[in-house]
């Protein structure tokens, strides 16, 4: 028989979790009743660390899940790949040397490095990257070369961008794609005063744009429109008149990119370069046969910054272009094709293997961007929990950024779409773990309402 005590803490318990259902419940009805949620979809799951259940309405209804997705990625990279997993981007050299002479190409290969020239990380920075490559040039004492600049960019299947991103969305910097050869985050940094483009960050002179922007407003509501491989971009919206502002957009053909860089930073040196840049995609464009790089003439081994640290970026910044390599990433190296379709078909069965409903996690990315993407509140919490359960628990956790005052939860935005998912210790030391994700919401501070629901775990 049970002692006193101990059915009297039971009951304390069981009390204490009724009145914390009973205040979501009556938070969750003030919600679906304002007329901002008149025609909106609302799934909420709540449950205690060991998994019982504390709370769910519609916890098993799959919504569009914004950046909350990225919670499923980040763990499933960590267990799969590793947290001290690191890319690893190569340059190497056809031909022979002679008299300081290169007489063959140049070669730059990636295995999808999602950091390579990213400004987030000491000793990783464009400027790192610049020194190492030069010094490598330099150490075999080449001082001209009779080839050409060849990016291999064959690491990963030839599509860039998942099939579910908006139109709206790809041009700009958080909508771009993810290549075998990633640079600078895939980002570029337009400089504008008024209607007119003074100037980029880095070479455009490849791509031909077309400004529509309108003066007007106080604030930035432009739109930046690239596609992959395309020649040509487009800037519309609005934009204040006679005021600097800095348009952040998504490079069309990162791998070009690079080999422009390069050819400036081969010229600043000294080293005489007079050939062509190449991509391999660029070639497969052409119908040209592919130029692989060599293997055993390497002179430059660059390592990423280990996957901890880039998943923590991924949660605590929400960087859609590492989510999209993590998934192509776990698909090349368990499945041997670096493709959306590989990738996200792996981090379906990932989780389906951990005991999640199947119906429960429709993905269509690895970031949410796409509003294709339907996941369940309760999918959310359950991927949560195990990670708790997990050895690299504490580096994904630590990704989570802290909003609301207090509360350690990643949150999702897209058009119409409103999520949050995380951990909460409550002022009785209570743990909870928490999702929530609307759909629809028109009109009024979404997050607001959310945070009225949340905050009874607090």
């Amino acid at each position: 028989m049970k002692s006193f005590s101990t059915l009297f803490l039971f009951a304390i318990q069981l009390f204490f979790s009724q009145n914390i259902a009973s205040k979501l419940d009556a938070e969750t009805k003030i919600i679906l009743n304002s007329s901002s949620a008149y025609s909106a979809n609302l799934s909420i799951y709540v449950a205690e660390e060991n998994g019982d259940l504390v709370y769910e309405y519609n916890g098993n209804k799959g919504l569009s899940t914004a950046s909350t997705q990225k919670i499923f990625s980040a763990a499933a990279a960590l267990e799969t790949l590793g947290k001290n997993y690191t890319y690893n981007t190569t340059a190497s050299y056809s031909g022979k040397i002679e008299k300081e002479i290169l007489e063959g190409n140049l070669f730059i290969k990636s295995n999808g490095d999602p950091t390579l020239g990213s400004w987030r990380y000491d000793g990783y920075k464009p400027e790192d990257f610049k020194k190492a490559l030069i010094n490598s040039i330099k150490n075999k004492n080449i001082t001209k070369i009779e080839g050409n600049l060849i990016i291999d960019d064959s690491y990963f299947d030839f599509q860039t961008i998942p099939g579910g991103y908006p139109w709206d969305d790809l041009g700009n910097y958080y909508g771009s794609g993810v290549w075998s050869v990633n640079w600078r985050e895939n980002q570029f940094d337009m400089y504008m005063v008024g209607s007119e483009i003074k100037g980029f960050n880095i070479p455009m002179e490849h791509i031909k744009w077309v400004s529509e922007v309108k003066t007007g407003g106080s604030s930035d509501n432009s739109l930046v429109f690239t596609a992959p491989h395309s020649g040509v971009g487009l800037i519309n919206g609005t934009l204040p008149a006679n005021k600097k502002y800095t348009v952040s957009g998504s490079i069309p053909n990162p791998p070009l990119a690079l080999a422009l860089e390069i050819k400036n930073w081969l010229k600043e040196a000294g080293i005489e370069f007079q050939g062509e840049l190449l991509t391999n995609s660029n070639l497969k464009i052409e119908g040209k046969p592919l130029q692989f790089a060599p293997e055993n003439s390497i002179i430059l081994n660059y390592k990423s910054p280990t996957l901890d640290k880039i998943v923590y970026y991924f949660l605590q910044k929400s960087v859609n272009l590492y989510g999209e390599t993590f998934i192509k990433t776990m698909a090349k190296e368990k499945r041997r094709e670096g493709s959306f379709k590989e990738g996200v078909d792996y981090l379906q069965d990932f989780w389906k293997s951990k005991g999640i409903n199947s119906y429960m996690i429709n993905f269509a990315d690895g970031s949410g961007l796409s509003p294709q993407n339907y996941v369940s509140a309760k999918a959310e919490v359950q991927a949560l929990l195990y990670a708790k359960k997990q050895t690299w628990f504490e580096e994904y956790w630590a990704g989570f950024p802290t909003q609301n005052n207090g509360m350690k939860m990643k949150s999702g935005t897209i058009r119409n779409c409103k999520s949050f998912a995380g951990y909460q210790t409550s002022k009785s030391g209570k743990k909870y773990v928490f999702a929530v994700i609307v759909n629809n919401y028109q009109g009024g501070n979404v997050s607001a309402a959310l945070y009225d629901i949340l905050n009874n775990l607090k």
